[in-house]
């Protein structure tokens, strides 16, 4: 057992959000019908967008790959169900802006025919470098919302000495409960790819971390549990943002990742429960990421529901399968309603971070004004980077992103308590997410001008060596010439002058 090396700690900060999760905790995982058509991003994760390697009119079978990871970081795309692709072109984003991005389009034909049938990997028998190859071919990413991909993550025990291996099972945000009814009605396999995941990492400690608000999955866990060595299901207290990577660790180790370092720096590593159970699938299965599980809640849906649903499914049709809505949301999420995305409509997918389609009434949601800060501090204490948002958010509305960066904006997790809290409605997260997004073109156009600067020095140079090359090129024609010249005239002086025809005539 590992609970005498391991004290729960609190962190700071942090707030106590109604959790609604009843009218979904009890509800078994349901498989949604596959829709008319899929519409599957190539841009499903953190990174470079996968680069599509279909054409229209082109068939597919399930879990064949569709588009191909490209760069260090990015993420292969495979197809969800069999059919035919009808076009690749741009279609809206799930994101606020509702921008298009390049999408495949995919028409099913209703057999949903696997590419291939392999048999069970003996995955614990594999080298770590050959399971963290596996992850990648199937694109797994980070199931918690994160979506990065998990074989870089996999890969940091050959650079680093990982000691420690955190399963993240507490699903903080209100409303979700796709993550316990997956420990719940899928235990054995949650574990097995914790067990491949250690493996891979080479972790001596294994902890999957549950809120105590998970009495049923913490037992199933635990019943599975019980033989194996240094590998423990556990609760800790439940408080927001628990599910936060630096704040799991501290509670549960004590350690504190610094400013601007990785978890993998201080031993530890840390991946999601769902994103355990799709290494398990990859792994042992070989079987790509083509599907989730959602949560659908909220105020306004009819039934709300936990489904398995395939990548590529509108929101609507998760909206259609639960009954539809009460009334129109007053907010459509993407996610939690602490750190989950707005959606613009219903029109968009669901990709590989999807863990809930929420629809909110506006008697759920805070839809009062703003006013002006009353420096309650009220903030400060619900900060769990113990940071100081008032002060941040005054310089940033004074355009101060430098000042706001010196006050630590940078080690923002963006987990909304400050804005929980705040009884002025301030949105200062929005504030935030705001002057990152500044400083992030900052540096990005500091970088242009840096490369510009460089290949203009390079030109520069380029021209120099041109200009010298030819310089000296001219130099050695020049001396050639002369010195071709000067040896015509010293071999026309050594030659005699020739007789005349009338002298050798009086001779």
């Amino acid at each position: 057992m590992l609970s005498f090396l391991f004290k729960r700690r609190a962190f700071q900060g942090g707030v106590h959000p109604e959790d609604r999760k009843q009218a979904t905790s009890h509800l078994p995982i349901q498989t949604l019908p596959l829709p008319e058509r899929l519409y599957v991003p190539v841009q499903q994760h953190i990174g470079a967008a996968a680069q599509p390697r279909v054409q229209t009119g082109q068939k597919v079978l399930k879990g064949e790959m569709i588009a191909t990871g490209s760069g260090p970081v990015s993420a292969a795309v495979h197809a969800p169900t069999s059919g035919t692709v009808v076009a690749v072109e741009p279609h809206p984003a799930p994101h606020p802006s509702g921008l298009p991005v390049q999408t495949i389009v995919i028409e099913p034909d209703g057999d949903d025919r696997w590419v291939d049938e392999p048999e069970p990997e003996h995955a614990l028998n594999l080298e770590p470098e050959v399971i963290a190859q596996r992850v990648a071919e199937a694109g797994v990413v980070g199931m918690g919302g994160a979506t990065f991909p998990a074989a870089i993550k996999l890969n940091l025990g050959s650079r680093h000495t990982i000691d420690t291996l955190v399963i993240n099972g507490s699903e903080c945000e209100p409303y979700l409960t796709c993550d316990d009814r997956l420990m719940r009605e899928r235990t054995q396999e949650v574990i097995d790819g914790v067990r491949i995941m250690r493996h891979a990492l080479g972790a001596r400690h294994t902890l999957i971390v549950l809120e105590d608000n998970k009495p049923e999955a913490l037992a199933a866990l635990q019943e599975h549990l019980y033989e194996m060595d240094h590998l423990e299901a556990i609760s800790v207290p439940t408080r927001y943002p628990m599910g936060s990577e630096k704040h799991m660790i501290k509670a549960v180790t004590g350690r504190e990742i610094p400013a601007g370092k990785l978890g993998a720096d201080i031993g530890v590593i840390v991946h999601n429960v769902g994103t355990a159970y799709a290494v398990h699938r990859a792994v042992r299965m070989r079987r790509p990421l083509v599907s989730r599980i959602v949560t659908v809640g909220g105020g306004a849906v009819q039934r709300p529901a936990n489904l398995q649903v395939p990548l590529g499914t509108r929101v609507e049709e998760l909206l259609a399968y639960c009954g539809g809505t009460r009334e129109t949301p007053a907010r459509l999420l993407m996610g939690g309603p602490m750190m989950g995305q707005i959606m613009p409509h219903a029109q968009v997918p669901v990709v590989k971070g999807t863990n809930g389609v929420i629809a909110l009434t506006a008697a759920e949601i805070n839809i009062d004004d703003p006013m002006p800060c009353i420096r309650c501090g009220r903030c400060v204490a619900a900060c769990p980077c113990g940071l100081m948002p008032l002060e941040m958010a005054s310089r940033i509305r004074s355009e101060d992103m430098d000042g706001a960066a010196a006050y630590g904006l940078m080690d923002c997790v963006a987990c909304g308590s400050c804005s929980y809290v705040c009884p002025s409605h301030i949105p200062l997260v929005q504030y935030f997410q705001h002057a990152k997004g500044v400083l992030a073109d900052r540096r990005e156009q500091q970088r242009r001008q840096e490369e510009l600067k460089e290949l203009a020095q390079q030109r520069r140079a380029r021209q120099e060596a041109e200009a010298k090359a030819k310089a000296e090129a001219a130099a050695r024609k020049k001396a050639e010439r002369e010195a071709k010249k000067r040896a015509q005239q010293a071999k026309a002086k050594e030659k005699p002058a020739p007789a005349k025809d009338n002298e050798k005539a009086e001779a």
